[in-house]
C-alpha cells in the first residue's frame, strides 16, 4: 500500500488499541507475567512503575449509561469520576493488580477511595502532591514523596530500583513524549496530515499501552507521513496535489478541557469543515508536553518534570500560568477558534473557564463552551459547532 493510501489509516493501530484496551492489558500481563497498575491521574510518576517492570494503565470511563455509583460517590461529582468507578464496579478492570492516585481533585479522590474499599486489588497508594506547584517548596516536597513511592514499589515488587533503571525508564518515557510532540508539530501545517481524532487516539493510547509498543507505532506513523510528504513533492500540477489531499482543513480549532476522551465528538467536529489542530487537556497534550530536565539525581529529575508540566487548573495558582501556555499554542498552531470542553460538575475547570474565556477573547480568539457528560448528544452539539463555524466564517469574511 502506498504512503498516500496509508494516510487514511495512520491512526488505525491506535484506534484498535483504544477500542480493545482491556484486552491489550490482559495480553500484556499474560505475556510478561508482570503486574498491571491502575493509574488514576496523569500526575502519577510512571517512570517509577516502568523501572519496576510494571505496566501503568490509565483508568478511563466507558462513555455508557450506568446506575452503579450512586451509593459510592456523589451524583454531583463529575461524570468522568463516576464513569471510571462504574467501569471498575462492572469488572472491566479486573486485571488491575493495584491502583495509584497522585493528588489532584476531590472527585477522583473519592473514586480512588471507593475503588480500594470495594474492588479486589493487592494494594493501593495515595501519592500526595503539592497543589501549589508555584511554591518554592513544591519541588523538594514532591521529591520526598516520589522517593517514598519508589521505596513502596521496591517493597511490593521485591525489585531494587537502581539509578540506572530509573534513568532508563525516564529515557523511555521521554522518547514517547518526543514522538508525540513530533506528531503534534505536524498539525501546524497548512494541511495537517494528522487530524484531531488521530491525535486523540495516539495521545490516549500512550496512557495505557506499553511505551515500547507505542513508540514503535508512533515511529511508523512519522515514517508514513514523511513518505506522504515526499509523494507530494513529486507532483507539481495543482490538480494532482488536490487529488492527494483527502480532506480540506477548514477552520482551525483548538480544544481545551480536562480528561475529555470522547473520540466520537472529535470525529463529529471534523466531519464539518474544520480540523482540530491542537488541544490542551490531560487526555492530550498536557500529559506529555514537557520532557525531563536531567539532574544528577534521577528521583529529582522525575519529580521536577511533573511539577514543571503544563498545569492542571487544580495546580495553577496564585498566578494562572496555564493561560500564557494556551495563548502560545494558539499562535503556534494558527488557531482560529477554541472549544472549551466543560466536563459537567468539574469544579477546577468551572472556576477557570470564565477567566480563560475572557482572556482568549481579549486576545481576539473566539470561543465556544460546551458541557460534556459521560454520554454526549452529538446531534445538538453538532448544531452548536456548526453555528460557531458559521460565525467564524462570517467574521473572517467581513474582517
Amino acid at each position: 500500500m502506498s504512503a498516500v493510501e496509508n494516510r487514511e489509516n495512520l491512526s488505525k493501530p491506535f484506534q484498535i488499541w483504544y477500542e480493545n484496551r482491556h484486552l491489550y492489558a490482559k495480553n500484556w500481563k499474560e505475556n510478561h507475567k508482570r503486574p498491571v497498575i491502575g493509574m488514576m491521574c496523569t500526575y502519577v510518576p510512571e517512570e517509577i512503575l516502568y523501572a519496576a517492570e510494571m505496566l501503568p494503565v490509565r483508568i478511563l470511563g466507558g462513555h455508557e449509561p450506568q446506575a452503579l455509583t450512586e451509593s459510592h460517590i456523589f451524583s454531583m461529582f463529575c461524570p468522568f469520576s463516576r464513569d471510571a468507578l462504574a467501569q471498575g464496579l462492572k469488572g472491566k478492570y479486573d486485571y488491575v493488580d493495584a491502583i495509584v492516585l497522585s493528588h489532584s481533585c476531590l472527585h477522583f479522590r473519592q473514586t480512588f477511595t471507593s475503588w480500594k474499599m470495594h474492588l479486589p486489588i493487592q494494594w493501593s497508594y495515595y501519592l500526595p502532591m503539592p497543589n501549589q506547584v508555584q511554591s518554592p517548596y513544591a519541588k523538594q516536597e514532591f521529591q520526598n514523596e516520589v522517593q517514598k513511592f519508589k521505596t513502596h514499589i521496591e517493597q511490593v515488587s521485591g525489585k531494587s530500583l537502581t539509578p540506572e533503571s530509573l534513568i532508563q525508564s525516564t529515557a523511555l518515557l521521554d522518547k514517547n513524549r518526543s514522538l508525540l510532540r513530533k506528531i503534534y508539530d505536524l498539525r501546524k501545517q497548512e494541511n495537517p496530515p494528522i487530524t484531531g481524532a488521530d491525535a486523540v487516539y495516539m495521545a490516549l493510547t500512550s496512557q495505557f499501552v506499553s511505551k515500547e509498543d507505542h513508540n514503535k507505532a508512533l515511529e511508523e506513523v512519522l515514517k508514513q507521513v514523511e513518505q506522504f510528504a515526499s509523494s507530494q513533492k513529486i507532483s507539481h500540477k495543482e490538480t494532482e496535489i488536490r487529488e492527494i489531499r483527502t480532506r480540506e482543513t477548514g477552520v482551525r480549532l483548538m480544544t481545551i478541557g480536562s480528561e475529555n476522551d470522547d473520540v466520537k465528538f472529535f470525529e463529529m467536529v471534523e466531519s464539518l469543515p474544520a480540523t482540530i489542530v491542537c488541544d490542551e487537556q490531560c487526555a492530550g497534550s498536557r500529559y506529555f508536553w514537557n520532557p525531563s530536565v536531567h539532574s544528577g539525581d534521577p528521583v529529582k529529575t522525575i519529580a521536577n518534570r511533573y511539577i514543571d508540566r503544563p498545569p492542571c487548573p487544580t495546580k495553577d495558582y496564585p498566578e494562572r500560568r496555564r493561560f500564557t501556555h494556551i495563548l502560545k499554542l494558539v499562535k503556534e498552531y494558527q488557531v482560529q477558534g477554541v472549544i472549551l470542553m466543560q466536563e459537567k460538575f468539574c469544579d477546577p475547570h468551572e472556576a477557570d473557564n470564565p477567566a480563560l474565556k475572557k482572556f482568549l477573547e481579549e486576545n481576539e480568539i473566539p470561543t465556544l463552551t460546551l458541557e460534556f457528560d459521560s454520554t454526549n448528544p452529538l446531534g445538538p452539539l453538532k448544531i452548536r459547532v456548526e453555528a460557531f463555524l458559521e460565525t467564524l466564517s462570517t467574521e473572517e469574511l467581513f474582517s
